[in-house]
């Protein structure tokens, strides 16, 4: 049986990517480590978490004498790496937090696979999931590609862009089997509503402001996270070592159109005027370093693997709204911070 240790399980794309493993491959076991910060929810996995493939182990991949002895402990075959400290508000304030979750956690996760998996690196897999925010800003025209340079422009995409080259330095200087993902930004379920998209969806059922920064004239590709996902399953199988592949959505929006689109699509859903919605939208001081435009090109994954989005983003919207007004309970305890105080309470002897 194959041992898959996926780190930040019980985040938001992580929580998606566990699923996915664990129901569609009843033959591996799947390890969800997670530290449960903030944003990491194991309500997120409660339809799954008693399948007897799934396990949770609560964890902190900067602790380099834990992650050792759970590697020597596991024996597992395969990391699929998403734990990260993701959001850029958060890496301006705090930019050291974001160098030891994100880079010295990767490379505590490189050196202990290194050490267990040697002579047979060609049998394990280490698969870094990163972020398309690693190649700076575009401007009017172009898209990322693989071998569009590295420009990072904010604490956190500088510390995912120095986690991506530790990785592909270790497959050089060490022979170790990687492969890598840039992906655009992710929409859908139990995403933790600090993020745009369920924020905006949030303050407009309690007629709260809706912050959007500058004009809203920032661009960004927008990736449903369960194509998000699928793609991640289709490169850890069959991806070649050393290839890296961009994940994009095909859908660049301007943030202040994106957000009167949530707004048309509340009103109806609400049973609200035409319109409504709109008036709640509140222009903010800009972000600090804020990149004006994300696009990704996802040609090299479409031709070398098939994979393409299943769907457009105007449907992944809807599906991603009527989740959000059908688990008001989730969102309540995500806003209140009770889901944290549970899951702390329930994991902190263990």
């Amino acid at each position: 049986m194959k041992k898959i240790i996926i780190t930040g399980g019980a985040g938001f794309i992580g929580s998606h990517v566990v699923r996915r493993f664990v129901t569609q491959y009843p033959e591996y076991q799947i390890i969800n480590l997670d530290k449960l910060t903030y944003a990491g929810n194991l309500a997120n996995l409660s339809d799954i978490d008693q399948l007897p493939n799934y396990r949770f182990v609560k964890g902190d991949i900067v602790d380099a004498a834990f992650i050792e002895e759970l590697f020597k402990t596991e024996q597992p075959d395969a990391v699929i790496h998403l734990a990260a400290e993701s959001h850029v508000d958060r890496s301006i304030s705090n930019p050291l937090e974001f160098v030891m979750a994100n880079v010295i956690g990767t490379v505590n996760l490189l050196n202990a696979a290194r050490e267990n998996w040697k002579g047979r690196y060609d049998e394990t897999r280490f698969y870094h999931v990163s972020t398309d925010e690693v190649y700076g800003t575009l401007g009017d025209e172009g898209m990322f590609t693989e071998e569009t340079a590295y420009d990072p422009h904010s604490p956190y995409s500088a510390s995912k862009a120095s986690s991506d080259h530790f990785v592909r330095a270790y497959q050089d200087t060490y022979g170790m089997n990687v492969v890598l993902s840039n992906c655009s930004n992710n929409y859908g379920s139990f995403h933790f509503p600090e993020k745009l998209i369920p924020l905006a969806i949030h303050n407009i059922k309690q007629n709260k402001p809706i912050p959007v920064y500058g004009k809203g004239e920032n661009i960004r590709d927008w990736l449903w996270v369960e194509d998000h996902a699928r793609a991640i399953d289709l490169i850890f199988h069959k991806a070649k070592s050393g290839k890296t592949y961009n994940i994009g959505g095909h859908n660049e929006w301007k943030n202040i159109d994106l957000i009167r689109l949530l707004c048309s699509i509340l009103d109806k859903k609400l049973g609200r005027e035409e319109g409504e919605s709109e008036k709640l939208i509140t222009f903010v001081t800009d972000r600090a370093g804020h990149d004006l435009r994300y696009a990704i090109d996802a040609t090299k994954l479409k031709d070398e693997l098939g994979w393409t989005p299943s769907i457009t983003f105007e449907q992944g919207l809807e599906k991603t709204v009527d989740w959000y007004l059908a688990n008001q309970a989730w969102l309540d305890d995500v806003t209140s911070g009770h889901y944290k105080q549970y899951y702390q309470e329930q994991y902190s002897a263990r």
